[in-house]
């Protein structure tokens, strides 16, 4: 008989918990780390195996938590580190697996690399984010939509150029051909991971790399009126570049250095069929 083993997270029952609106344990009508703890036993009795909690990380909550303004903490409505390290305790005491969200696309405006990366062109930090000069007539670089709507570019007035973002304004790309973008997020990877955590649920994966020389978005001959209006475009140049893959590896490389560690893209992407 051909026995094959099975990994914890190829059928396990995976829960996903969103810690703002999950139990409020101090009374400030904000769910927070110390209410999933206890409700641990509660969860394992319903069959769970593995938690997947939403970012809980320190952000201005411009979307609520998705723009991430410190990776290595959390964000004091959640609690507290110490809180985060019971969790990850009381949780592997009952059989659970923790699994945590990575986002690697973008930042908060609000964080020190942003921060500093917008302080000139020349600060050592301008190219940890993707940043281009406005055409002649100082209009965006491209025609680049935003996945909210509205132009992917806001101007900086302080530089005269465009960032790109792909999500709000608030939350500025990271420049994932940048080297040091990319061990200072494989270091992340390695802060949570040598806390405990199981896992990671990355977001935005297809988002990770943009055309380099920045050619426009070719118009979608499928959209209509009534569709988002950030569909009018096919994302040929924004979306699934080569590189991601490339990106992936390295995150997997980092991951399996750890035991029977998991990760789970986010990625929405059509699949093309040839006959």
């Amino acid at each position: 008989m051909n026995h094959r083993l099975i990994s914890w997270w190829q059928d396990g029952v995976i829960y996903q918990i969103y810690p703002r609106s999950f139990q409020d344990t101090n009374g400030d009508g904000i769910g927070d780390l110390a209410g999933i703890t206890n409700r641990l036993s509660y969860l394992r009795d319903l069959g769970v195996e593995a938690i997947w909690l939403s970012p809980f990380f320190p952000s201005p909550m411009a979307d609520f938590g998705y723009d991430v303004s410190e990776y290595c903490d959390v964000d004091p409505t959640f609690g507290a580190l110490s809180d985060f390290d019971d969790l990850v305790t009381a949780a592997h005491n009952v059989g659970i697996k923790v699994i945590i969200d990575f986002v690697p696309n973008h930042t908060s405006d609000q964080h020190p690399w942003f921060v500093e990366s917008r302080r000139s062109r020349f600060n050592s930090k301008r190219d940890w984010y993707v940043w281009r000069d406005p055409k002649p007539d100082g209009s965006p670089p491209n025609n680049w939509l935003s996945e909210f709507g509205g132009p992917a570019w806001t101007f900086d007035h302080r530089s005269g150029q465009y960032y790109y973002h792909a999500y709000l304004k608030q939350q500025p790309d990271l420049n994932w051909r940048n080297s040091d973008v990319r061990e200072a997020m494989f270091d992340v990877l390695r802060f949570w991971l040598d806390r405990g955590v199981d896992g990671f649920r990355v977001d935005a994966i297809h988002h990770l790399y943009e055309d380099q020389e920045g050619a426009d978005n070719p118009p979608d001959p499928a959209w209509r009126e009534g569709m988002s209006p950030a569909r009018r475009l096919l994302r040929k140049y924004t979306m699934d570049q080569p590189e991601t893959h490339e990106a992936i590896r390295d995150m997997r490389r980092v991951i399996d250095q750890y035991s029977e560690r998991v990760l789970i893209g986010e990625a929405y992407l059509s699949i093309g069929v040839q006959i």
